[in-house]
């Protein structure tokens, strides 16, 4: 019997790998329609068939994501049904009301307006610097909130930040506020058995955006919470790139110098931020969290300052790419600059075009990519798109002074787009992101100021110097690129 197994073994074994590999082909091209997600995951189960499947099945697919989004989109169309009428109206008003000064971006608010439902309103904006200025403004409103204060995180890790932030929510929740956190399973998964338990007998309400139960076998991975949100009595709001986490203050104890942006929000446009906080509480908790005029104070109509903001959120739970609509949109409808920055860069076809057509029209077009990065293999994806870029006039700087993790888009003299969204397919695909867009001469003027600093600390990449790379570094890059539907 032991022989006649010996002897059959490496025949089942190999029956086996194939119709793995049949199955796994199988599932690719009918479940994944996107045309280079596809091929790369193909390539993946023939190049190493049983790993391939593997990862396919574990991190590609999402058994649960027909099911699951579709009770998120009812939670969010049942919510946005209490409010629809007013924020059209009021939005429509302001676009009648400054249709000259709003020419030249008006394909963008109609787009957000029709895909995102994303109203137009005048509110106050801060733009915040790093670490350092984000969390004196947030531990300065935190301290002064008196009905409730709503987070949504996708990196939470324990130190100096932490203890302070969580010291002032369980004082706040105390005294009678309510606290509401979402935090990310993935990304903050060291808080979970020691943060969570803490804030959970202060009184707070915590929940992760879905639990992981097979942390290293989570095909849930793929759909992460990547928002980074906090709004306060409903007035003020804070939205951008910086995560809660030490590293992300530059004090002199990091090793490495961590370039952020994020922005402070005070007006009806935190409406939305609170929107899409509530919509994804429903979902987290499985409950439905009772809304009154509490929830929103200020009226869309509501003039809290001279900044034109909307707000873009985008996820798998969306019927369209909206994130990266509003790049693609943003992108081609410059007149003269297009600077963007972002720590990650792997666009789909359609970004690349658009900045390449951009370049070719003779706009400047210029990239800050990190020089210093945290993952080799996406560094080498996005450089694997640089030769192209820099053919078309693209010009692209590497930060040297430490890692950028900033992720904004500036176009001509009144247009910014800072949130938590990458220049990646990850960011337009898969995971649940929000931006702020706003339309502001003064708040665009800084983000350039900010910009050009950050060019002089950078390396520019030139033609010349990109030509002469080794043929090893160039199939280094492209065999990166063939994976980046993955990374």
């Amino acid at each position: 019997m032991i022989e006649l197994v010996l002897k059959y073994y490496p025949v089942v074994v190999t029956i086996l790998v194939v119709l793995i590999v049949l199955f796994s082909i199988f599932r690719i091209i009918r479940d994944t329609h996107n045309t280079p997600k596809t091929l790369a995951y193909l390539l993946l189960v023939i190049v190493v068939p049983v790993a391939g499947s593997i990862f396919y099945f574990s991190f590609g697919i999402n058994y649960r994501k027909e099911k699951m989004f579709s009770k998120k989109v009812i939670a969010n169309n049942n919510l946005f049904r209490q409010i629809e009428s007013r924020i059209k109206a009021s939005s429509q008003k302001i676009v009648s009301d400054h249709a000259e000064e709003l020419a030249d971006v008006g394909d963008l608010i109609r787009l957000l307006m029709k895909d995102s439902k994303a109203p137009l309103s005048f509110n106050t904006v801060t733009l915040l610097l790093n670490g350092e200025e984000k969390f004196k403004e947030v531990f300065d409103t935190l301290e002064k909130a008196e009905h409730f204060i709503h987070l949504e995180y996708y990196i939470v890790e324990q130190g100096k930040i932490a203890d302070r932030l969580f010291e002032i929510l369980i004082r706040k929740a105390r005294q009678g506020v309510t606290v509401r956190f979402i935090y990310d399973d993935f990304g903050s998964h060291g808080i979970k058995r020691t943060i969570v338990p803490v804030l959970k007998n202060a009184g707070i309400e915590v929940h992760p955006f879905y639990s992981i139960k097979l942390f290293f076998l989570a095909n849930r991975l793929n759909y992460r919470d990547h928002r980074k949100i906090i709004i306060v009595d409903g007035k003020t709001g804070f939205i951008g790139g910086i995560n809660i986490s030490d590293r992300y203050v530059n004090d002199g104890t990091n090793k490495l110098y961590w370039r952020d942006t994020h922005v402070k929000i005070e007006g009806p446009a935190v409406n939305s931020l609170q929107y899409n906080f509530i919509a994804n509480w429903n979902f987290c908790t499985g409950k439905r969290l009772e809304v009154d005029r509490s929830f929103f104070p200020l009226d869309f109509s509501v003039m809290a300052g001279k900044d034109l903001v909307q707000i873009n959120a985008g996820g798998p739970d969306y019927p369209n790419a909206g994130i990266m609509l509003s790049y693609f949109t943003a992108i081609v409808m410059a007149k003269e600059r297009v600077y963007i920055t972002s720590p990650y860069f792997i666009p789909n076809e359609s970004i690349f075009d658009a900045l390449k057509k951009a370049a070719l029209s003779g706009k400047d077009v210029r990239l800050l990519l990190p020089g210093i990065s945290d993952s080799r293999v996406v560094n080498a994806a996005a450089r694997s798109y640089f030769r192209e870029m820099l053919f078309a006039g693209v010009k692209i700087y590497l930060y040297k002074k430490g890692f950028v993790h900033a992720k904004t888009m500036l176009v001509d003299d009144m247009l910014s787009l800072v949130g938590t969204a990458n220049m990646d397919v990850r960011s337009f695909d898969l995971n649940f992101e929000i931006n702020a867009v706003v339309y502001s001469k003064r708040i665009n003027e800084q983000l350039q100021e900010a910009f050009l600093q950050d060019i002089k600390d950078s390396d520019e990449v030139t033609l010349q110097q990109w030509l002469k790379r080794g043929r090893r570094a160039e199939f280094i890059d492209s065999c990166a690129r063939l994976l980046s539907p993955l990374l």
